[in-house]
């Protein structure tokens, strides 16, 4: 039987073993809640440049790369092979080259956004008169640039270069810039819809009243309020008379691909216009392979 001395000094060796094992223990929870403070007060860090591209875990959280895609009102979704949907119920104005500063419309037309002598380059006052119009042209005149023409409220042009936003709102631009003294807008055909009536237009210059809502032109939003009945569209006095537009009137209308623009009379006239260019570029490649088999 062992002494009491012995049974005592078992007893303390019991005790400190499982002293150790709740300090351990402590000791561990404690060290739980301690690496979790620290996750805390410490957070993954992020790098920021002014580099817009990174690779790997090294990125910029950069506005400027994102890229926007236009929007699609309910409803007017395009159609198959249509890339842009539809813009409906869109207050529409008539607007002319040439055109004197009025009460609702205080910037002369005189020039563009984008041409610096529209009239000169059109050929002169496109007379709105319907009484001084023929075929839908002045009876004074043969436009040398095409007479179905538009506005919308947005310049992708800057006093140097594209706007910053360019590249990413407009859709086309990658794949028509031509450097940075180029509108990627300029030209571009729309088509317009009254009814059962459809126009085919270029668009020339940007308004009305403004030169900045891409929001609307390449997005979701409607035109913004203004002097013109919160008007987002001008048009020529050429699309008024095909359409049978009021001075002030309401269309559909939405950016349409070269392909899609069918023969019409926004077909015949101007040098920007893309029928002509291409008719011309035809005509002089017949010619040639004429003059190579006469030869």
């Amino acid at each position: 039987m062992p002494s009491f001395c012995a049974a005592l000094t078992q007893q303390r060796m019991k005790i400190g073993k499982f002293t150790h094992a709740i300090a351990v223990l402590l000791s561990s929870i404690a060290s739980l809640f301690a690496h979790g403070a620290t996750s805390k007060a410490e957070p993954a860090k992020t790098n920021f440049s002014k580099k817009s591209e990174k690779t790997g875990d090294d990125r910029v959280l950069d506005v400027t790369s994102i890229v926007f895609t236009p929007g699609q009102l309910a409803g007017d979704r395009p159609q198959p092979g249509q890339r842009y949907p539809w813009k409906s119920d869109i207050v529409t104005t008539v607007f002319w080259i040439g055109e004197k500063p009025s009460g609702n419309n205080p910037v002369p037309n005189r020039v563009s956004s984008w041409d610096k002598e529209w009239t000169k380059n059109y050929g002169g006052f496109d007379d709105p008169d319907s009484a001084h119009r023929s075929n839908y042209i002045p009876v004074n005149f043969t436009p040398r640039l095409n007479p179905f023409y538009c506005a919308l409220p947005y310049n992708d042009k800057a006093r140097e270069g594209h706007r910053p936003e360019a590249p990413r709102v407009v859709p086309w631009f990658r794949e028509t810039y031509q450097g940075p003294a180029v509108s990627t807008c300029k030209d571009r055909w729309i088509a317009i819809r009254k009814g059962n009536r459809v126009a085919y237009a270029q668009w020339e210059d940007a308004g009305p009243f403004r030169t900045d809502h891409w929001q609307y032109v390449f997005g979701n939003d409607r035109p913004k309020p203004n002097l013109n009945k919160g008007a987002g569209l001008d048009v020529s006095p050429a699309v008024r008379d095909f359409l049978g537009l009021k001075e002030t009137d309401v269309t559909d209308w939405r950016f349409v691909d070269f392909k899609e623009v069918p023969r019409g009379p926004w077909s015949t006239h101007g040098e920007n216009n893309t029928f002509v260019i291409n008719d011309r570029t035809k005509g002089k490649a017949l010619v040639e392979r004429l003059g190579t088999i006469a030869r």
